[in-house]
């Protein structure tokens, strides 16, 4: 069997179960104190381009990065905006509510959000003379690739930062899949300018090779999350063995590890994608990162599961069906070779 399902299906990529094998039986402090996990930090704050200022904290998952680090954002009247698509709205289970804040969607444009819709919602909700009866909108959060493998260009970054900056308003971006967005021939941002264009976004670990991690950056440290270690703890987000985090994000980020993921895993997408389009299939979504959407055939999609599992994309059509194949490090290309000659 082949799989498309996700990219966080395997271990760990081995030059990072290598490094957690060589220092596996060290003795090191906890709580991220280590050394280790200086080094991660120094390294991912020199990828980005910041200043010492600048803050990493590392947690395990993603669903527990967007709560925690969305509490930490808000007061407590206020919610965040989100594409009505967004992970935060769809997929994490109620999370961000359950920490006493409301997701307050916009529309999704293939995933992503426009500048122009959160100016109008900011500006029509301060306008209403009722607004302190209402959540008032204190964060906008997106995702850098989108939910739908789409990519927020450097222009349209630009316009969301200034709109937001100028009603005092942060923004945070989910980084799960950042790996195959900064890969994407598409891309024209890069991890320091994705650090100049918001106030606090995280690099995730679990979908590009680690067993388990995420990487929050806030280029701002003293003024956005000032007491944030106290509130991953309250959180109950706090590892107590913080180096095996340290190690794994330490060899991510060296030898060009990070990057050399992003590039496999979006290279073997777009051949997919390609192999697609040149045999007559219909694109649901034109992505060039590592997650690909297409409508097939039923009878089609039944005969390829038979080799290879893949996502249905929401519910299944009656005569076609949006599936959504995913590539990571593990993708083996002699695998993509396989299904694409069964197409």
């Amino acid at each position: 069997m082949i799989h498309f399902d996700t990219d966080y299906m395997e271990g760990a990529h081995s030059e990072v179960l290598q490094r957690l094998i060589e220092t596996n039986y060290e003795h090191s402090v906890g709580y991220g104190a280590d050394d280790y996990t200086a080094s991660a930090k120094r390294k991912i704050i020199e990828a980005c381009g910041l200043s010492d200022d600048a803050k990493v904290f590392f947690l395990v998952g993603g669903t527990q990065t967007n709560a925690t680090v969305i509490d930490g954002l808000l007061m407590h009247h206020e919610g965040v905006m989100a594409a009505s698509t967004g992970h935060i709205n769809v997929h994490e289970s109620g999370a961000i509510e359950a920490s006493g804040h409301k997701v307050l969607t916009l529309p999704s444009h293939d995933g992503k959000v426009w500048a122009s819709e959160v100016k109008a919602y900011v500006d029509n909700f301060y306008a209403d003379e009722t607004y302190e009866h209402m959540v008032a909108p204190g964060l906008l959060y997106i995702s850098q690739p989108t939910e739908y493998g789409t990519l927020y260009s450097r222009s349209e970054l630009e316009e969301l930062h200034q709109v937001c900056s100028d009603r005092n308003i942060p923004v945070y971006i989910d980084g799960a899949r950042l790996a195959s967005a900064l890969a994407s021939p598409a891309n024209d941002v890069d991890l320091p300018t994705l650090a100049s264009l918001c106030d606090a976004f995280y690099i995730g670990g679990t979908k590009c090779g680690l067993l388990f991690g995420e990487a929050v950056v806030v280029p701002q440290g003293s003024k956005y999350l000032p007491c944030f270690f106290t509130l991953i703890k309250q959180h109950g987000a706090l590892l107590a063995k913080g180096r095996l985090l340290g190690v794994q994000f330490d060899a991510l980020f060296t030898n060009n590890l990070y990057q050399r993921i992003g590039e496999h895993a979006v290279k073997l997408a777009l051949k997919l994608k390609q192999a697609f389009i040149s045999k007559g299939y219909r694109l649901h979504i034109d992505s060039f990162t590592n997650q690909q959407f297409i409508v097939l055939p039923n009878a089609q999609l039944d005969r390829l599961a038979d080799i290879a599992s893949f996502e249905i994309w929401g519910l299944r059509g009656k005569e076609e069906t949006v599936v959504r194949l995913v590539t990571s490090w593990c993708t083996n290309e002699a695998d993509v070779d396989a299904f694409i000659a069964q197409l």
